[in-house]
């Protein structure tokens, strides 16, 4: 829903959103504020304390939705994250049983593996940045399929040998489609209108205590303040693989430099 945030740098968005948090609390204080009091409440003595029963109700389901939020976002990212690692892992134990098959099956094979190591790093990770899911692992990977299944074992060896990297490769096609799903991961659209529209009525509400000026301006910029942070932090954490804050290739990187090479 908001794709856009993710062509501007971690501190500028910050600057961004936060800003503009305290900029909608500020200017509804100077121009709103008088007109909501005028028709909403009035004059009385007690506006406050109604004010603040209503406030408090409302930021304890709205926080709470917050909270329970940015926990599943960043438990997403977390997930998708360790499911790279068990990838990578799986794709390494596939590459040192292809490396037991005699040259040039054997030969070929690492070759493939290799090949599609690097293009993950270099071609499919700039892609998953930008929301998009490349074509050229699934060729790749079916390429290697029909070169591991063309293996015809000719020992006893071979066969146990064979049928664990089949089994591994399995494993890994596993934690593979699960990366390519977790791309287009995210909240839904309507939990987004929910999150902000929560924010707007939080910061609205506020507007209607009875105090001076300044104080409005200080109590109300400091609650737009935390309230932009905490939308920013599930903002940039809902995508894992978006962003400056995202899930990067280094466990292939490692991998292809340390064992494929």
């Amino acid at each position: 829903m908001f794709s856009w945030i993710y062509d501007y740098t971690t501190p500028e968005l910050a600057l961004r959103v936060v800003s503009a948090f305290v900029l909608f609390s500020w200017l509804g204080c100077l121009l709103i504020r008088p007109f909501m009091r005028l028709v909403v409440l009035r004059r009385r003595a007690d506006t406050n304390d109604v004010i603040g029963y209503i406030l408090s109700c409302f930021c304890v389901f709205y926080g709470l939705l917050l909270g329970l939020i940015a926990v599943a976002a960043y438990e997403n990212y977390s997930e998708v994250e360790a499911n790279v690692s068990r990838e990578v892992a799986a794709l390494g134990a596939l590459y040192e049983d292809v490396s037991q098959y005699g040259d040039p099956h054997g030969q070929n094979l690492r070759w493939l593996l290799r090949d599609f190591c690097r293009y993950t790093i270099k071609d499919a990770w700039p892609k998953y940045q930008r929301g998009q899911i490349p074509e050229g692992a699934d060729t790749r990977l079916q390429a290697f399929h029909e070169q591991l299944l063309s293996f015809a074992p000719q020992s006893r060896t071979e066969e146990i040998i064979h049928t664990e990297a089949i089994r591994q490769f399995n494993v890994f096609m596993e934690h593979h489609r699960v990366r390519e799903h977790a791309v287009g991961s995210g909240l839904p659209p309507l939990m987004w209108v929910i999150v902000i529209l929560g924010a707007v009525l939080n910061i609205m509400l506020v507007w209607l205590f009875d105090i001076d000026i300044i104080s409005h301006f200080v109590l109300g910029g400091v609650l737009a303040f935390f309230l932009g942070n905490v939308i920013l932090l599930i903002a940039v954490t809902d995508n894992p693989f978006r962003g400056e804050i995202s899930v990067r290739p280094e466990a292939f990187e490692q991998l292809y430099w340390t064992r494929m090479r």
